[in-house]
């Protein structure tokens, strides 16, 4: 920088917009060749002219570049090329500082082959599933009769014909909510994805369909890019894919709580069939009817057979029996007391006959008598009283004073 510039880096003066715009173009100018993939949106060949315009998408981005070529490049590089087509292309960032727009100066395209899309589809594959999007732990199962049902397709093509005929002819009042959208295309990512995020945070929608019918591998490319794949795995609803027919598999089906191999298959796993519910609640109702009836007819038997009991069936019986009884019993217990009462009679007769024949009045009875001093110490022998020593003598009847004269 010379002594007169000023260096208004550091200075609070502003930039005249040309300056901006020059400066932007010469660092954008610095950048050199690069290689650049996207999908071709647009194709501009006017008559007479050497040049060609092309815009060019990002297939995973609401985003777009002008290139500029020479048609030579064109027919040399990829002659039947078409809008739609994923291309690589060699090329130099040219910013215009007049208008202040960016563009692209391609002096090779090259048109990606089947073969080399497949290998990046299987690369993006692996990536994925090593990063657990595929994970079947993380899957939800769509609830079994839905409120309602985001619908993410084409307008007025043959996939919302079949998932709407047949969810409907299904569960006729089923409710839908559908957002249309490019399903092949470079437009095609970015509108499913904004889809995405408006049915996703609507608290009504229960479960989401991506529906599109067939197509070749170029055409079902969008249901293959990342940023779509990571969209889905981040839905809090449950998402159903359903692309193409049964041999198609994008790797939305990986990632989606649920594969459906067609549209119409998607309406038949997501809605119930009307028809087969009722049928299954009648035979549901059947079963019951003959489990209760089978319980009450056991049940009544059991009834029966305790009412046919004689305690049940004739009480006085059993009254009648514990009569005989308790009048048996009674007789029992009168004959063992008089049967126990005569013998304590015989033993107590036997008893007194003893003691009345070891009584001293039996003796007495026999003519003896007692004899007792004064003190009533009975006599037994001549020497234990003396002369003139009174004495007592009992009789069987009574007693005599008596007194010792020799």
């Amino acid at each position: 920088m010379s002594t007169g510039e000023v260096d208004r880096s550091t200075s609070e003066e502003p930039w005249p917009v040309r300056v901006v715009s020059q400066k932007i173009g010469a660092w954008i100018g610095r950048l050199g060749w690069v290689w650049v993939d996207g999908q071709v949106a647009q194709i501009s060949r006017r008559p007479g002219a050497s040049t060609v315009f092309l815009t060019l998408r990002d297939p995973s981005a609401d985003l777009s570049l002008t290139v500029t070529t020479s048609r030579d490049v064109l027919d040399v590089g990829t002659p039947e090329l078409r809008e739609g087509a994923r291309v690589v292309l060699h090329a130099k960032p040219e910013f215009y500082a007049a208008r202040g727009t960016l563009s692209l100066r391609a002096d090779e395209i090259r048109q990606v082959g089947l073969g080399e899309l497949l290998a990046r589809l299987e690369k993006l594959k692996k990536l994925l599933a090593a990063e657990g999007l595929f994970d079947r732990a993380r899957k939800r199962r769509p609830p079994f009769l839905p409120n309602r049902i985001g619908l993410i397709t084409g307008r007025a093509s043959a996939a919302e014909r079949d998932v709407l005929t047949n969810a409907r002819r299904r569960w006729p009042a089923v409710e839908f909510r559908t957002v249309n959208v490019a399903v092949q295309g470079p437009s095609a990512v970015p509108q499913i994805v904004d889809a995405l995020k408006v049915l996703d945070t609507d608290p009504t929608i229960d479960v989401i369909i991506i529906a599109r019918g067939g197509g070749s591998l170029e055409d079902l490319l969008p249901f293959s890019d990342e940023a779509l794949c990571r969209a889905v795995f981040a839905c809090r609803t449950p998402v159903v894919s359903a692309i193409g027919h049964e041999t198609d598999a994008p790797l939305l089906d990986y990632v989606a709580d649920l594969r459906a191999s067609t549209p119409t298959d998607a309406a038949k796993r997501v809605v119930p069939d009307l028809t087969e519910e009722v049928r299954l609640i009648g035979q549901a109702r059947s079963r019951l009817e003959r489990a209760v009836r089978n319980l009450v007819d056991r049940e009544q038997h059991r009834l029966d057979a305790l009412r046919s009991r004689p305690v049940l069936a004739r009480p006085q019986v059993m009254i009648d029996q514990r009569s005989t009884e308790l009048t048996l019993l009674r007789q029992r217990a009168r004959r063992c007391l008089h049967h126990r009462l005569a013998a304590a009679d015989d033993e107590l007769r036997h008893t007194l006959a003893r003691l009345r024949a070891l009584s001293p009045a039996a003796t007495l009875e026999r003519g003896y008598a007692i004899v007792q001093r004064a003190d009533g110490h009975v006599v037994r022998t001549a020497a234990e009283v003396g002369k003139g020593d009174p004495l007592r003598v009992r009789l069987a009847d009574g007693e005599l004073a008596a007194t010792v004269d020799e």
